[in-house]
């Protein structure tokens, strides 16, 4: 390996409790980025639909300037920022998406404000839950991407390659397995998971993703109650996580809810979870159990 040091990677998935007050989402994401740059992160992924839960026409209709407020506050703290998840209403092409509908669009923004990468989630959430909501289908509001994203980022004079998921993309390991085979080091899951399904699954996935890859996984969530303005309660599970290439749990924020306030607006603003990659380290588990070497199928 190429490698001119081995200083870690140093990661931060971080926990949201987003309403539909954008711009105290915003003041939310540029705290916690203030807060992980502090403590020496250099890469930051912020949760799906971090800057509005619900409200989804009229969050895109400000995709643009949203993408760029973010971006600025990658620039201004001199690190990589992975927005989670936007509403876009249009294609990476500039194609408006047709019928009515839009994409959800993850990007990653590099120290200098530019976006480096943009990924179009793939795999819209399907399903019945035994919640108050009872059924989703994303389908009926996005259209699904087409495109795996692969993306180099630079940090210890070291080259690392960051694969990109969203949320409903963990459920699917061929994902996880084309990343790595692309030269993913990491793969980013920002995700909203009902209370629900995360409770049952969601630390699963994660550490099955990792094997799968044996790539570290950033799972960067929302959690608690969004109160929306139609009065609907959705709930989240939260339980931001960082899992190691082999399976394991390197750091979490074990609940839901932030803090012990049950006032929305008294609550903790964020939870920050760090975590370091070791390359070498990992780059010598993987030497131990070659399976990427071993594929028949795939």
């Amino acid at each position: 390996m190429n490698s001119k040091t081995n200083n870690p990677l140093l990661t931060a998935a971080i926990q949201m409790n987003s309403q539909q007050n954008i711009e105290k989402n915003l003041n939310d994401i540029k705290a916690a980025i203030i807060e992980a740059r502090a403590q020496g992160a250099q890469l930051v992924v912020l949760p799906e639909n971090c800057c509005s839960m619900g409200q989804q026409f009229s969050t895109a209709e400000r995709f643009d300037e949203l993408s760029a407020t973010i971006a600025g506050y990658a620039h201004t703290y001199g690190m990589y920022v992975l927005v989670g998840s936007l509403p876009c209403l249009y294609r990476p092409d500039g194609m408006i998406v047709p019928d009515g509908r839009l994409r959800q669009v993850s990007q990653l923004f590099a120290p200098d404000g530019k976006q480096v990468a943009r990924y179009d989630k793939i795999h819209l959430f399907t399903a019945t839950v035994a919640d108050k909501q009872g059924s989703y289908n994303e389908a009926a509001t996005f259209e699904p991407g087409t495109q795996t994203v692969t993306v180099p980022l630079e940090a210890n004079n070291e080259i690392y390659h960051l694969g990109m998921m969203v949320c409903f993309d963990l459920r699917f390991p061929a994902l996880a397995q084309r990343l790595r085979q692309a030269g993913a080091d990491i793969l980013s899951a920002p995700a909203a998971f009902t209370y629900l399904t995360g409770q049952a699954h969601w630390s699963l996935l994660l550490r099955a993703r990792a094997l799968d890859s044996q790539c570290m996984v950033i799972g960067a969530a929302q959690g608690g109650d969004h109160v929306y303005k139609n009065g609907d309660i959705r709930q989240t599970w939260g339980h931001s996580t960082i899992t190691a290439y082999d399976g394991t749990i390197i750091n979490s924020y074990d609940d839901s809810e932030l803090g012990d306030s049950t006032d929305i607006e008294e609550k903790q603003r964020y939870a920050i979870v760090l975590a370091s990659l070791d390359k070498q380290a990992q780059q010598q588990g993987r030497q131990k159990m070659p399976i990427f070497d071993c594929h028949r199928l795939a």
